[in-house]
């Protein structure tokens, strides 16, 4: 007997779909303000510092497109109650990090590269297990590619230093924000 399910036919086509549109005006239906201007400066700073632009927006899209599939996922009820559990652990995770790079970028002297860049890492490692096998090795590369991006201890080195510090309190005040909402 065939197996054919229309669900899952129509999650795969809104996948699709939502990967070739994931562009800023598509953003903005699925991201709120204040996380695209996070993601915004975000993009700043991986252009100024890898002084490529090409390479910057490829880190965006990419963070982009993770971010609608989960979110798709998530919304279409695709996580079983082990899965919803390490959704639960990321969301965690990632609030600690947030909270972490908001600490550092307050309290002077504070930073450490290679706490941030483990929390980070460590997000990466569970959303890879969430998603496991649900999106394709591509989107599984994809997650890899923004957080190792992120993660990069002399890019987070950087963005803490002397030259990032207009983005860095722009990224600040957002992440604050998220965090007083409840959205990180």
């Amino acid at each position: 007997m065939e197996s054919f399910s229309s669900k899952s036919l129509a999650l795969q086509a809104e996948k699709k779909l939502l990967s070739k549109m994931a562009g800023r005006s598509v953003a903005h239906l699925f991201i709120d303000e204040t996380s695209s201007e996070v993601l915004d400066e975000l993009y700043r700073v991986s252009k100024e510092y890898t002084h490529n632009r090409t390479k910057a927006q490829r880190v965006i899209k990419d963070l982009i497109k993770v971010a609608v599939k989960v979110a798709v996922l998530h919304r279409s009820g695709c996580f079983g109650p082990g899965e919803l559990a390490l959704a639960t652990r990321f969301r965690q995770k990632l609030r600690q990090g947030a909270m972490t790079a908001l600490s550092f970028g307050e309290v002077d002297f504070t930073f450490e590269a290679a706490v941030l860049a483990g929390l980070l890492i460590e997000c990466r490692d569970i959303l890879l297990e969430l998603v496991e096998h649900h999106l394709t090795p591509k989107s599984h590369d994809r997650i890899r590619h923004v957080f190792d991006h992120y993660s990069d201890p002399d890019l987070l080195a950087a963005l803490y230093g002397p030259d990032f510090t207009q983005h860095l309190s722009k990224i600040c005040e957002g992440l604050r924000k998220l965090l007083d909402e409840g959205k990180l």
